[in-house]
């Protein structure tokens, strides 16, 4: 029984360890300048028209989107056709989604003029797909136009 206790004390007449030194990480502030750099983003395009939204009255323009037919060299063709917001409309943006998978854009920006177009490169199937975005004065995008785009119409 002796043992045990010269045993146990043993173990408690050690001094206690000491404690560890840590170090604190610090931040330094740094500045960077900001840059936007557009990227590509890669998504799987949509061929389905989705919903359209209507601008104001005084915003009001209207753009016709129609095939030129021609099999050699399909081309989607956009044309502003007037409207009261030529005057105050920044910009029209068009989106093409080709039946391939294939997105193209289209800018038309002011002036704008009746007749002013853009081409985009189609195919000859009926559902390449087009939207017309229009960007108001507010900054915001309205889409006014979400259709598929027959190859040839006979009507």
């Amino acid at each position: 029984m002796l043992c045990a206790v010269l045993v146990l004390a043993a173990g408690c007449t050690q001094p206690a360890p000491t404690p560890v030194a840590t170090t604190v990480p610090t931040t330094v502030a740094t500045t960077v300048a900001a840059t936007t750099v557009a990227t590509p983003v890669t998504t799987a395009a949509s061929t389905t028209p989705g919903p359209v939204q209507t601008l104001q009255s005084v915003w009001a323009v209207n753009v016709e989107v129609r095939s030129n037919g021609e099999a050699i060299n399909p081309q989607i063709i956009a044309t502003f056709t007037g409207g009261k917001g030529q005057v105050v409309i920044p910009q029209i943006i068009i989106k093409v989604t080709r039946s391939d998978g294939v997105q193209e854009q289209a800018t038309m920006v002011q002036p704008l003029t009746i007749g002013k177009a853009v081409s985009l490169p189609g195919t000859t199937s009926n559902n390449d797909r087009a939207e017309v975005w229009v960007q108001t004065p507010n900054g915001d995008l309205v889409k006014i136009s979400d259709s598929y785009i027959p190859f040839r119409s006979y009507n």
